[in-house]
């Protein structure tokens, strides 16, 4: 088949479907993958080791001052719908005709479109064209079930629950549904009724990418709805290699704790500084090694020694089997590299996914409840690292549930998936 792709966001976003151009390409399909990036020349020397077309679109590029309004905006506010509309207003809207415009494009070459779940965009114009749609959910938080709720908490029962998401999807389509609206007019198409169920959650197929040790099938999904895995992938060019400064710190002492904000990373320095401060004065407190990751560390006045080092990036798949934890964001990549490496987290979130993603560690084992980036202190992060110190048994839950990730292929299975819903022995 002719499979044409799109994806918009951070290098969690882009980096599963960089994987499964791989899969699908390999496969013997011929695949179009539209990388829509908000930061000029980040991907631009990325390849598909299988020969997928590769193409970026950089409809909007965004000041360091503009990517600090959406992360502040983001989390500085407690309400989830409010965090959302502004990511969209901010990082979503600036690029969406052009992705529209992309779209339509890919329509007309494919038989087949795979989509991030966000991409109304492409789901829209495959809709129009009378194209098959695949969305892949990067993870399982939007997905409506009886058996668990938006909140997290079990304590509701299937009638509470039910209630639960019929009040979350009412306010989600009330701060969302215009977003595809505008553009259904567009193509004289009617309105959406439900963005979950319409858009995120492709009744053709909707594949999530999330390792079935962390998310379980419900028994009230749908066929329709796979769990086929971590959508991983080798070493992207722009991760690079380690470092020998890093390597050669590894080697100095005992396991360090690994620390990064990734994409929520402040893209200025003031705002990179307070980060910093905040991680270095944990490990202190926390008396811990540590490798600290941040773009700008020389800038924001801090220096290395025996006991902290700051690197500008570092590959999480070479690096975090090397350490004794995983300080971090709680975005879905990071936190599934850091399961897969078997290694305990600590989850500083900054949105309500992100908090999403914490609890589901500390549900299965492997984390403490997640910390809110706008309230974390150094010394409630400092005691989260010595309680994974002293506690073995999250350590060897850890290790067992990263040995058991690492008999997965997510890619393989969806490209399982989707050919056995749209090759030819499908159409037969």
């Amino acid at each position: 088949m002719k499979i044409g792709m799109l994806t918009w966001g951070s290098h969690g976003d882009i980096r599963p479907f960089l994987a499964l151009a791989d899969g699908l390409q390999a496969a013997g399909h011929q695949v179009h993958l539209v990388i829509t990036s908000l930061e000029a020349g980040t991907y631009d020397k990325v390849r598909s080791a299988a020969g997928a077309r590769i193409t970026i679109l950089t409809p909007h590029t965004f000041s360091a001052e503009q990517a600090q309004a959406v992360g502040q905006a983001a989390y500085s506010t407690r309400d989830p719908m409010k965090q959302m509309a502004a990511i969209l207003r901010l990082a979503f809207a600036p690029a969406e005709d052009a992705m529209f415009a992309a779209a339509q494009r890919l329509c007309e070459e494919s038989d087949l479109l795979v989509g991030h779940y966000f991409m109304h965009p492409l789901q829209i114009a495959a809709e129009h064209a009378g194209l098959p749609y695949v969305s892949v959910l990067l993870t399982h938080a939007g997905v409506p079930s009886d058996y668990v709720n938006p909140l997290g908490l079990a304590m509701f029962g299937k009638p509470g629950n039910r209630l639960l998401w019929w009040l979350t999807r009412t306010l989600l389509n009330r701060t969302v549904r215009h977003y595809p609206d505008r553009l259904r007019r567009q193509l004289g198409m009617p309105p959406v009724r439900d963005i979950v169920s319409e858009v995120w959650i492709s009744p053709r197929l909707a594949l999530v990418a999330v390792s079935p040790q962390i998310c379980g099938r419900a028994p009230d999904w749908p066929d329709s709805i796979q769990v086929c895995g971590f959508l991983d992938r080798p070493n992207c060019e722009l991760e690079g290699d380690l470092p020998p400064s890093l390597t050669a710190f590894l080697a100095a002492g005992e396991a360090p704790v690994y620390m990064t904000f990734g994409s929520w990373m402040p893209r200025d320095i003031k705002g990179q500084t307070e980060a910093l401060r905040l991680l270095t004065d944990t490990a202190r407190t926390a008396n811990c090694r540590a490798i600290i990751q941040c773009h700008d560390w020389q800038a924001c006045g801090f220096q290395s020694n025996g006991q902290i080092l700051y690197v500008a990036a570092a590959p999480h798949h070479l690096i975090f089997p090397h350490c004794l934890a995983i300080l971090h964001h709680g975005g879905a990549g990071t936190t599934q590299s850091a399961s897969l490496a078997g290694k305990p987290s600590i989850v500083v979130a900054n949105i309500s996914e992100q908090e999403h993603w914490g609890r589901e560690l500390q549900r299965i084992g492997i984390a403490g409840k997640p910390a809110r980036r706008r309230n974390a202190t150094a010394a409630a992060l400092a005691a989260q690292i010595r309680h994974v110190r002293a506690s073995p048994a999250m350590g060897e839950r850890a290790l067992q549930i990263g040995l058991a990730m690492r008999q997965e292929n997510g890619v393989a299975q969806a490209v399982r998936q989707i050919g056995l819903r749209f090759g030819p022995a499908a159409i037969d």
